[in-house]
């Protein structure tokens, strides 16, 4: 199941562990991504927390949590390649996954037809 955030967050949830990006709408308005930030392995955090940022050649933006959780493992690979956040930023460049705190948070999120209409496309 993939869920979407206003924020242009999206979130593969497996079980009880949700994978967590940027969208492509997002990595297009970015532009160029250079730098990721990403958060502390075994952070737990609230929903609506900054959990990170991401840089590109035109801004910087926050990544914020779509659920409260516990912070499993980030991605390595895109903090040496924060470009992985452009080619691929539903696939190889994600940014980090949680175990989920509360699963009934994922019902305030978008499923991929709302957030479609939501980002405009």
């Amino acid at each position: 199941m993939i869920k979407y955030t206003e924020d242009h967050e999206w979130l593969s949830i497996e079980g009880d562990t949700a994978t967590v990006g940027i969208t492509v709408h997002a990595q297009d308005a970015l532009g160029d991504v250079v730098f990721v930030d990403l958060p502390e392995v075994g952070a737990s955090l609230a929903q609506k927390d900054v959990a990170g940022v991401v840089e590109s050649v035109k801004a910087a933006a926050d990544v914020y949590m779509p659920v409260s959780g516990e912070v499993l493992e980030v991605n390595e690979a895109l903090r040496a390649d924060p470009s992985l956040a452009n080619s691929d930023p539903q696939g190889a460049g994600w940014f980090f996954k949680v175990k989920l705190a509360d699963a009934a948070q994922l019902e305030t999120l978008m499923d991929e037809a709302a957030y479609k209409g939501f980002a405009g496309g």
